[in-house]
């Protein structure tokens, strides 16, 4: 059975949790949430903090959620969250999406956000959240594409930072630009009936853009990716400061707008 060969790429140094415990059910699995029963068992892989887990869980009262991450660490971060919220129809494990420990139909519904675009084999791990999928039920799948940001205006370094990241998270045995393959990878991993559309985060006031820029400028200097820049010899550490000036001048702009595009798959089983 496959098994996990990437390197995450963020790490989870404090300013990739930020990013991650702004995400909410609403802002970040609005396409699913028609789909959900009050009953329904959810799967939520590649958990990480656990808000949005804790979202679904409040979303299907009288139904179970289970979280899962391959890293042990960030998972007492999403059981305190569910024990902040009361949360009591809520479990959180670790585990690797490619091998997964659940029965075959375990799940109505099997969700996973910004996770198929770091692992090692997306199509296996497609279907391995096929596999634990009851008939019936929905996989969906929701993941950013860096070649698709895209911001104004156009300070310099801005794009080494794009070029920059691509090159690292592919070297790591992801796919950074996941969002537009999500299609492909569903019919390669079996899926006949499949719903796709798109979505998008935007920053572009002054607090979202502050925000966004310091903990990018942040990430880029002090977080696992970093690290991985260097040491795979994509970037000196003089470059990374460079692109870290550079979102802080974006950040700063009066007219700074970004945009994050996003491909949505809902999967039925």
């Amino acid at each position: 059975m496959a098994h996990e060969t990437a390197v995450y790429t963020h790490g989870h140094h404090d300013s990739v949790l930020r990013s991650h415990r702004w995400r909410t059910a609403a802002n970040s699995a609005a396409y699913l949430l028609g789909e959900l029963r009050p009953d329904a068992r959810v799967l939520d892989i590649g958990c990480g903090p656990g808000t949005i887990t804790c979202d679904l869980a409040a979303l299907v009262p009288r139904g179970r959620v289970t979280g899962l991450d391959a890293a042990a660490g960030v998972l007492e971060q999403a059981r305190a969250t569910a024990d902040e919220r009361g949360l009591e129809n809520i479990e959180f494990t670790t585990g690797d999406v490619h091998a997964l420990d659940q029965p075959d139909g375990s799940f109505d519904v099997v969700h996973a956000h910004q996770t198929l675009q770091h692992v090692g084999d997306p199509v296996a791990a497609l279907r391995e959240m096929r596999r634990v999928c009851a008939p019936g039920g929905i996989v969906a799948v929701r993941d950013a594409d860096y070649g698709g940001m895209f911001w104004y205006p156009e300070v310099p370094g801005m794009d080494r930072w794009q070029q920059l990241y691509r090159r690292v998270a592919s070297a790591c045995g992801g796919q950074p630009d996941a969002g537009r393959r999500l299609h492909a990878w569903a019919r390669q991993a079996g899926f006949t009936d499949v719903t796709v559309s798109t979505s998008t985060w935007n920053y572009s006031t002054p607090q979202e853009r502050a925000w966004w820029s310091g903990l990018w400028a942040e990430r880029t200097v002090a977080s696992a990716y970093a690290e991985l820049a260097v040491g795979k010899g994509l970037a000196t550490r003089e470059d990374l400061e460079r692109i870290a000036e550079a979102w802080r001048a974006w950040g700063a702009h009066e007219d700074g707008w970004f945009g994050v595009l996003h491909g949505e798959l809902l999967c039925r089983v």
